[in-house]
């Protein structure tokens, strides 16, 4: 069968998609995790016991062959079967012991010569060995080989009066039973866990499964709200996680749902602004095109109307590019150290005309000397709308009075009025854009009600804050607070 690169291409995309898709799939997650919680305890369960057992079963036969050879011993001794003493009772129990536990006992003397081999493979031949020294030095010994699956024990010969070492026993038998029966053990405890794995995929398939179901259901009630079923609502409560999956997507979903309200009436409200405008020099233009023989006087009155109109729909606009420009993240800045005493007097030598031109008296009130880390362009913004609509929206023969101060961390700009103030219900819409408090008012000094938003906005952008207090009819401040060092 011969496959083609563009055919092994696909198969390994395939293999590869289906691969990923499968390890990020939450279900198989728990699932492996609940087999993996289920079989290592088991693996680690098994591993645990046949260690106890081996050396439990170790330990049982060490203790079973030194208690026969400890009687050994003692006969051996009694017969002085080490002075060549000829037993057959002797002999006898040597090959009955080394038959029952299918092993070799060799008895040596003090000269380290082996006096009886039940092999009969080293009779007569001299062995040195540690334990055989340490057994002369009356210290009994065992040792367990694992690999070549043996024990080796060595025991003192002692004199009739147990002072001194005579000999050494040394019996070595086989393990044989012991590791088949840990194989045997190992073999039960293998299909033990293959059954319980088994059982464990099972329920760890279905377990899966319900557990991943809340999550399904908040799949498709997140997929009906992207298809614009908005109304849709998460009342996923199964699981913590799930409730507090639901509460977050709600609240993200009425956050929403309250941008969609305010873009919808933000469009409307610029489309209300620009029209208005643009009806007024309609009507202007067709007054002048359905008279002939229009007077001089008449034409230039129209035509101041239309170019007041356009110097209206001109400042909508350029208000409207200015929030754009705010909206923007914070990348756009451009701070630098800034004077802020000479930014303030800057401001208001340029506002002092409109003051006089409606009789209002302008104070600075400057504390300390201020330099803080800026956008000037942003922060002259902010401060210009605020004092602009205090001489507008202020009282014939009032005052402004501008203050600035600062602490360690911080600078103020404070701008009161004597005007007419705000009540607290329109306070907490002042800063909305297209908000005005006297609409009527409004329109007669040519306000667009986005110069509050404006200043906000670029507040906000300084990662400062801005305050209001007023009473109607006693005036009104606003605070604006901006730390000295901009933070990013």
């Amino acid at each position: 069968m011969c496959i083609r690169s563009g055919e092994l291409v696909i198969i390994l995309g395939v293999r590869k998609y289906f691969k990923i898709r499968i390890f990020r799939s939450l279900r198989f997650r728990i699932t492996l995790l609940l087999i993996l919680a289920g079989i290592i305890p088991g693996i680690i369960t098994k591993t645990v016991i046949l260690k106890n057992y081996e050396k439990l079963a170790v330990d049982m036969r060490t203790a079973e062959i030194q208690n026969q050879c400890t009687i050994l011993c003692n006969q051996l001794s009694t017969a002085d079967y080490l002075q060549r003493v000829t037993s057959e009772s002797i002999q006898l129990e040597l090959t009955q012991i080394s038959n029952i536990y299918n092993g070799r006992i060799m008895v040596i003397d003090d000269g380290f010569h082996i006096v009886e081999d039940t092999y009969h493979i080293d009779s007569g031949k001299t062995i040195v060995s540690e334990d055989v020294i340490r057994c002369f030095q009356n210290e009994r010994t065992s040792h367990y080989d694992a690999e070549n699956r043996y024990i080796e024990v060595t025991l003192p010969i002692m004199d009739s009066e147990a002072k001194n070492v005579q000999g050494v026993v040394l019996i070595s038998i086989s393990t044989d039973t012991i590791a088949d029966n840990k194989a045997m053990l190992s073999g039960k405890a293998n299909l033990v866990l293959a059954m319980a794995g088994l059982l464990l995929i099972v329920l760890a398939f279905f377990s899966g499964l319900l557990i991943v179901r809340p999550f399904k259901r908040i799949t498709r009630s997140i997929g009906a709200v992207t298809e614009g079923y908005e109304d849709d609502y998460l009342k996923e409560y199964s699981y913590t996680e799930t409730r507090m999956l639901s509460e977050a997507f709600n609240k993200m979903l009425g956050r929403m749902k309250v941008l969609s309200d305010s873009r919808n009436e933000f469009v409307s409200n610029v489309s209300h602004e620009l029209k208005t405008p643009l009806a007024s020099m309609k009507v202007l233009s067709d007054s002048l095109l359905c008279q002939q023989d229009v007077p001089i006087e008449l034409y230039q009155e129209f035509m101041n109307d239309l170019s007041q109109e356009i110097e209206r729909e001109s400042k909508i606009i350029d208000d409207l590019l200015a929030l754009v420009k705010l909206d923007k993240t914070a990348s756009g800045m451009n701070i630098r150290a800034e004077n802020i005493n000479a930014l303030v007097e800057r401001i208001l030598k340029r506002l002092r005309p409109i003051a006089a031109a409606n009789n209002i008296e302008m104070i600075f009130e400057s504390f300390r000397p201020v330099n803080a880390e800026v956008d000037e362009v942003k922060l002259t913004l902010a401060i210009s709308n605020l004092v602009e609509n205090a001489i507008k929206y202020n009282k014939e023969n009032g005052w402004v009075h501008v203050s600035l101060n600062a602490d360690h961390k911080v600078f103020y700009v404070e701008v009161a009025d004597s005007g007419v103030g705000i009540d607290k219900e329109n306070q907490a819409h002042i800063f909305e854009r297209f908000y005005r408090v006297d609409k009527s008012h409004s329109r007669e000094i040519g306000g667009t009600g986005l110069g509050l938003s404006i200043a906000r906005s670029a507040v906000v952008m300084h990662r400062g804050a801005i305050k209001v207090f007023s009473q109607p009819g006693e005036g009104t401040t606003f605070t604006v607070r901006i730390p000295l060092k901009y933070v990013v």
